[in-house]
């Protein structure tokens, strides 16, 4: 059953090419680091921020898209860690179906973060336990 969590900080570090973001359960005390690129991390960052573009941005793109084009996004799972990488899905209603789109987590969290109000965030408690060795 996947656990909801939240964005708990965000680290951007100009002189290295990874980013890192935290992830803190809603209700629980465990928090994991996620490493991501710079765009991401800035995309984020800028909407954590309420910082507005003139223009919009790549994940600002896929929200409107999938919006005009009758969608409504869900939630963002982070639903794998195979190989020390995560695996996430962008989860979007469409006519009463249920898509799960695959995504990086960083680009999902990017997305949840663009849209108004923000996508709640799970992730599976598999997860979790490989991260935390339960």
């Amino acid at each position: 059953m996947p656990l909801q969590m939240q964005l708990a900080r965000i680290i951007i570090n100009e002189i290295n090419d990874q980013q890192v973001i935290y992830l803190r359960e809603v209700d629980g005390e465990r928090t994991f680091p996620i490493l991501i690129g710079i765009f991401e991390a800035t995309s984020i960052d800028r909407r954590v921020k309420q910082h507005e573009s003139p223009r919009p941005l790549t994940h600002d793109l896929l929200v409107s898209t999938v919006e005009q084009m009758g969608g409504e996004f869900q939630d963002v799972v982070i639903s794998e860690l195979r190989d020390h990488t995560y695996f996430a899905l962008l989860r979007i209603r469409h006519e009463g179906e249920l898509i799960e789109i695959d995504a990086r987590p960083s680009d999902a969290i990017a997305v949840a973060v663009s849209c108004d109000p923000h996508l709640p965030i799970y992730v599976n408690e598999e997860v979790l336990n490989d991260v935390f060795g339960d």
